[in-house]
């Protein structure tokens, strides 16, 4: 179902689904432009709750990279009402968890609570969402901690290996930057610049409250509308988010890139752009997917681990963003063997893109893809988060139902032509291993 756009009358609820089983979707849009949206799920006595901000390390410009997550770690240290341990405390004195994690294009706050705590859930979230106090001591002891992560980051070569692709894949774009920013970057950020991009990006209008389990959705919107007048924003019109960088802009991509490191197992990532998020033909991306590299059954699992002893850890990956994406395969493997590894590899790309995939493999992928789908949906954290990035993201509600019928209607033609698109394209190879220079490598593979 569309959902509604936010310069609708105030308090505008609409009900976006409603299952036999007793679960119903519903939304709100609150006075300032912030919507929120749940899910009730019957016979749980549980609720996970997340706060959403449409802001991730894409919306960066070069002196502000590793800003979002720079700010999801500040948002933590303390409001006008709590300090840090406050935050953490009131949570887990119930039994519940509270973390956060920044993306691309998003951040998100969120809990997991019994169902007795959601009005503290929804008070904590929102007054660290809303009323972080950004001190100067705050800024200076995270950064350190920041750099610490960078540092552990850069440490797991598996990890570096995908930060390389997305690099090289595009360029000097805003989608090729690393999530946590760099050490130059973070040590030449002055808090003023997060403080800025925290009032720049942290509107109402780029708020979605998201929340899933045993719950009532009006409870839920009177709770947030609580802690907007707490924060002294229940009569604030909030103002949009500056518009989002195209993510080819200063885009080159580059065919390879080798970050030379002395370990004993080369890690490389080879792919081609995607389709975006709101492609219909991510479901046929996802069959594909699942049958090339999504579990031991896959063809690069079967290929190369289990035919040829070639490698310990093999899959594909599809990644999808609001107008780009990504579609690759990963590999790990003595240096040795990169060229073996590759060969086969690439191997299966053209064959794949040349003929697609048989009749069984295709209903395989399509019965894989759509039984995670619906055991992700026994967690109602996942379900929290499919409501998140549907608002976000996708601009209409899909059902379960609806989703799994996408997917059943997928078909071998439709896999071979997203596979011919997808894979003849040029392709892009990011290596982390013991090579000297790119030019030996190149040579190599």
């Amino acid at each position: 179902m569309p959902l509604l756009s936010p310069d609708q009358p105030e308090w505008a609820t609409v009900t976006l689904a409603e299952e036999a089983g007793g679960g119903v979707v519903r939304r709100t849009v609150l006075p300032g432009g912030l919507r929120v949206v749940t899910e009730a799920v019957p016979a749980v006595r549980s609720v996970s709750i997340g706060v959403w901000a449409g802001v991730g390390s894409r919306d960066e410009s070069g002196a502000q990279a590793g800003a979002s997550h720079f700010l999801e770690h500040l948002l933590f240290k303390g409001t006008k009402r709590r300090e840090a341990f406050d935050i953490s405390a009131e949570i887990e004195s119930g039994g519940g968890e509270l973390n956060a994690f920044t993306g691309k294009e998003s951040t998100c706050f969120y809990a997991r609570v019994l169902d007795t705590d959601l009005p503290l859930a929804v008070d904590v979230l929102m007054d660290l969402v809303l009323s972080s106090q950004i001190r100067a001591a705050d800024y200076s002891a995270e950064r350190d901690v920041i750099l610490e992560e960078i540092a552990m980051h850069l440490d797991e070569p598996a990890d570096a290996v995908h930060d390389g692709f997305a690099a090289a894949l595009y360029g000097g774009g805003p989608l090729g930057r690393p999530i946590l920013g760099t050490v130059e970057s973070i040590g030449s950020m002055s808090r003023e610049t997060v403080a800025d991009y925290y009032r720049d990006r942290y509107s109402l209008p780029n708020l979605v409250v998201a929340v899933a389990g045993s719950l009532d959705h009006e409870a839920v919107v009177q709770a947030v509308a609580k802690a907007l007048d707490v924060a002294g924003l229940s009569a604030t019109t909030g103002q949009p988010s500056p518009p989002r960088i195209s993510a080819l802009t200063g885009s080159v991509a580059k065919p390879l890139l080798l970050t030379q490191r002395p370990v004993e197992q080369a890690h490389l990532v080879l792919g081609v752009p995607g389709v975006r998020l709101t492609d219909d033909r991510r479901f046929a991306v996802g069959v594909l997917n699942a049958v090339l590299g999504g579990g031991m059954s896959s063809r690069l699992f079967q290929e190369v681990r289990e035919k040829r002893g070639l490698a310990y850890s093999v899959y594909s990956f599809a990644s999808q963003y609001s107008d780009s994406g990504m579609f690759g395969v990963y590999a790990g493997c003595l240096p040795q063997k990169v060229g073996e590894v590759l060969e086969v590899c690439r191997g299966e790309l053209a064959r794949v893109a040349e003929s697609g995939l048989t009749a069984a493999e295709v209903s395989q992928g399509r019965g894989q893809l759509a039984g995670s789908l619906v055991l992700r949906q026994e967690d109602t954290s996942s379900r929290m988060s499919r409501l998140g990035k549907s608002e976000l993201f996708h601009g209409e509600w899909l059902s379960l139902d609806e989703v799994l019928a996408r997917v059943e209607a997928v078909s071998e033609a439709d896999v071979a032509t997203v596979a011919a698109d997808l894979l003849q394209a040029d392709t892009t190879l990011a290596v982390v291993g013991p090579f000297d220079s790119e030019q030996e490598f190149a040579a190599v593979a």
